[in-house]
Order: structure tokens, then sequence, then C-alpha cells
């Protein structure tokens, strides 16, 4: 059935939705007295109505049991992180739940990753990043050249767009892999760009990598949760990810991390070693010297983050009753309707007043769709707050000529097609009033 621009037909499309229950599974913030149209997953997601459960049954624990808790409550505070494999391997596309673990925070486990993985020797130092990273992984990265004695600006490869172009190529991307070719120690892509929205090809670009002798890892933040993976056949070395954005595991909250199994019994590979990563078999036994446990666990630090888990807990069941495979269904239909409406704008109002700079072909971006706004600029996105909408602006690049970027984020699980419907309407209805 052909799109239309039309309220029936958005209607129609929910109608017909066979996810459209879990909407019902979330809170929605309120905005002049009813739902707001939340399109912001990409920066924090919605909370599912059955968190409160889960953190309060841990606060119970607590309450009641004290420290016995940790073997005593419903769910053993000591296997606790042991509760999430499962699922979160599922998301990721693990070959098994021992190459996922959840624990601290997205950044710090880039740096753990990064201490194990980002081994200069030789010549063989440089690390490639896209352009624009997020901050943090531009952060980490230049640190982690410091920590080697190494000039940043001669050892981070910042891949950018060709000139009048939005996005990255992967014949680009690659070309570059192969130039730097044995001067290459590390590949550490965000694997959708905060930015664009732009879902890169791992596979290809892992394969890249590994071909001329480097290691592949990846911040899955825009990512998991939000575009189905498969980081064990694509031979990924590591990755990270936050719970907070397409998770839905609130604030802050804790972090997962991916370690292919061929890492798993190299003793040799370094790492910043804590008693939580130690065999837990033998934990308490309070060994003088560090036995990691097998998988990606060996890589813990710290006791499990028992009430931000209890949040992440109640969302991967979601995920686990939703299934990747049909939320990425639903996620490309609805997607593309709301490419399909931004296009439809710009022919009723005579101009290309939004330009979509995410990747048009849905293989290569996930739910995100970054548009810049050609006119109007932060006064038409604060337009959109005060007609319900909740949505994510970005300042333009100094002389870019354009007006800003409108980052607006469909999330399968939550999000309707007449949400898509009417935010075009309102971002419409607003150049309209900008123009009276």
């Amino acid at each position: 059935m052909p799109m239309e621009n039309s309220i029936e037909y958005a209607q129609q499309q929910d109608a017909q939705d066979p996810l459209s229950a879990f909407r019902n599974q979330f809170h929605f913030p309120q905005l002049h007295g009813k739902n707001a149209i939340y399109l912001c997953g990409n920066s924090l997601g919605l909370q599912p109505i059955s968190v409160r459960e889960h953190i309060e049954q841990e606060l119970l624990d607590w309450q009641n049991m004290g420290v016995e808790g940790h073997f005593e409550g419903k769910n053993p505070w000591y296997y606790y992180h042991h509760f999430l494999e499962e699922a979160s391997a599922a998301i990721v596309g693990a070959k098994k739940k021992e190459e996922v673990v959840i624990m601290n925070s997205l950044t710090v486990n880039l740096h753990l990753m990064m201490i194990s993985f980002y081994r200069p020797a030789g010549k063989r130092t440089k690390i490639i990043i896209e352009s624009p990273a997020f901050p943090s992984d531009q952060y980490a990265v230049d640190s982690h050249a410091h920590l080697h004695k190494l000039v940043p600006a001669d050892t981070v490869v910042e891949l950018a767009a060709r000139p009048g172009e939005n996005t990255l190529r992967t014949e680009d991307i690659i070309a570059t892999i192969n130039e730097i070719g044995d001067e290459l120690a590390i590949v550490m892509l965000g694997g959708v760009n905060y930015y664009t929205g732009q879902f890169f090809d791992l596979e290809k670009i892992t394969a890249a990598a590994h071909a001329v002798g480097a290691v592949a890892g990846y911040d899955l933040a825009h990512a998991a949760g939000n575009v189905p993976m498969k980081l064990h056949d694509w031979q990924v070395d590591f990755a990270v990810w936050c719970s907070y954005k397409y998770l839905n595991s609130g604030p802050g909250g804790t972090s997962g991390c991916f370690v292919h199994e061929k890492h798993e019994s190299n003793h040799e590979l370094p790492r910043l070693a804590g008693w939580w990563g130690n065999d837990e078999k033998i934990r308490f036994e309070m060994p003088r010297h560090f036995i990691p446990q097998r998988g990606a666990a060996g890589w813990q630090l710290s006791n499990a983050q028992i009430l931000p888990m209890a949040a992440h807990k109640a969302s991967l069941a979601i995920f686990a009753a939703a299934g990747m495979d049909r939320l990425r269904t639903k996620s490309e239909k609805l997607t593309a309707y709301l490419e399909f409406l931004i296009d439809a704008a710009n022919s009723a109002l005579g101009k290309n007043a939004f330009e979509i700079i995410t990747p048009r072909d849905k293989a290569a971006r996930g739910c995100q769709l970054s548009i810049f706004s050609l006119s109007g600029g932060k006064e038409l996105f604060d337009q959109l707050a005060l007609n319900g909408v909740i949505a994510d602006w970005r300042e333009p690049e100094k002389g870019s000529g354009k007006a800003g970027i409108i980052r607006v984020a469909p999330v399968p699980l939550y999000n309707s097609f007449e949400d898509v419907y009417q935010f075009v309407r309102i971002l419409k209805e607003g150049i309209l009033k900008n123009e009276q």
C-alpha cells in the first residue's frame, strides 16, 4: 500500500501494527495536559512502567535483608549481572551470553577496552574515528594516545565526508584503513553516528581492519536497541554501549560491553582488574592474585550497580518480548514514513525548507533522522516544544550556512505513525507561521 500524507493513513497503520501494545508499557511526559509527542529516544528513552516494580523489589530486599540480599534476595545481587546477559546478547548479536557483561558506565567501559585493545607498538599506533564523533569518544582516544606518550594530532585519524556530502562512504573508510595499513592499531567508530544517524557497515569495516592487522571496536550508544547487529559473526573485537537511550533504562543508566570469545582465554591481554571480575566461585576466598572470569565478565571491576541494573532488567524484558527483528521491521516502516512526510512538506511549501542528512538507504540508518532546518532555526524548534513535541536540537556548524539540525527518533517500541504525522504537521505549520 503506497504511503499517504493523511491522519487517516497514519491511524490505519497504527491499527495494523502488531507492536502497538508496547506503547502502553511506557510513561509519556505530559505537556499542556496531554502526552507529549516524544521523539527523543536517541537521547533518553522513556521510562517503562515496570521499572518502579523492579527497583522497589531490590529496595524491599535491602530493607528486609540488608547484606543478606546478596545471596538471599529474590534476585540475588551477587549474580545480578547474569540476569541481564541473555537479553543483552540477543540485542547486540553475541554468540553466547558470556560475550557480554553489564557494568559501569559507557565511557568507563570504553577506557577499559582501550586499555586492553589499544596496544601501540613500533609504527602501529594510529587510531581511526569518525568526524563528527561524540566528544567522549574523541576525549577517550586522545587520552589513550597521551597515555602511550603519543601526540593525538599525529595519532588520531578522523574520517570526514567528501566535500558537499554529509555522511561517510564505506569505500572511503576502507580506503583509509588500507592506506594507513600497518600503521593502524585500532578502528574505533560509533556504530551509529550520533549526529547524522548513519549506521556504519560494521561487518565490512571490521574485515578491513583485521586485514591490515588492526583491532576493530565500536561505541554502540546509538546502535544498541536501535539496529540489529551480529557482533560475533562480524568478528568485532569489542564494543560498548549505554542503556539510557534506545534501551530505556534511565538517566546515567548502566552500560554494556561485548568482548569476542576469541579473546576470552587470552590472559596475556592486559586489563585493569577488580575483584568483581575475579572468578566468582572463589571471589570470597579473597585470593591475592587475580583469576579472571571467562568472557566479558572478567573485565568487571566493582560490585554490580543493583538499582540501575534493576531498571535495565525491566527494559530488557520488554525487548525480549518484542524481539529485535520485529522492532527493526516496524522501525524501517516508521522512519520511512517520517522521511516521506518531510519530503511532502517540502513539496507543499514549494521549497526545500528541510534537508535530511541521514542516509536514505534504510540499511544505513536506524530510526533517527537528522533534519537540517534551512530556515527558522532555533525559533522553529522552540515552536515544536510549545506544541507538545519533545525532540533534540543541535547548533549548526560554523560556516555551514544552515540554521541548525533537529534530530528526531521515532522509536518503534513506543512511537506511533500518528506521532510522526503530527510532528511533521507541526513542523510545517511552524515554517508557515514564521513566514507570515
